[in-house]
């Protein structure tokens, strides 16, 4: 079975149609081991809050995509045993922390990262951490 870390880009398209959801939804379907950090969930929440906001979606639409996202099959891991790593990982790579969090999971669990972010994936690509990090077209 396949590990893989599971990015809020990828996981947003899980619930919303949007580019590249199709392939992202092919994740759930697949017979991998799904990690995040537990900033996974709060960045799914943020994504929630700003469609809620724009009228994209409702209040009940949301609390029940919440809902969905907490029962989902995913190892969330805590922030600290990641956050030195990520820290580090931020400053070389020039990285958000929080993108960086996701990059520390996958590096310490010897997985891919599938994210569906292309700024992201083009700042990875071309560097020593290409070999933990999926773009989520490239799905098998």
């Amino acid at each position: 079975m396949s590990v893989l870390v599971i990015d809020a880009s990828v996981a947003a398209k899980w619930f919303f149609e949007e580019i590249h959801s199709q392939c992202a939804r092919r994740i759930r379907d697949m017979r991998v081991e799904m990690h995040g950090p537990e900033i996974l969930l709060l960045e799914m929440d943020n994504v929630l809050v700003k469609r809620v906001r724009r009228g994209e979606i409702t209040s009940a639409q949301a609390k029940d995509i919440r809902g969905c996202m907490r029962r989902l099959p995913i190892r969330l891991h805590g922030l600290a045993p990641l956050s030195d790593l990520a820290y580090e990982l931020a400053l070389r790579e020039r990285l958000s922390v929080y993108d960086s969090l996701y990059l520390a999971l996958a590096v310490r669990l010897n997985a891919k990262m599938v994210t569906a972010d292309r700024r992201l994936e083009r700042a990875l690509r071309p560097g020593p951490f290409t070999k933990h990090l999926l773009w989520v077209e490239d799905i098998p």
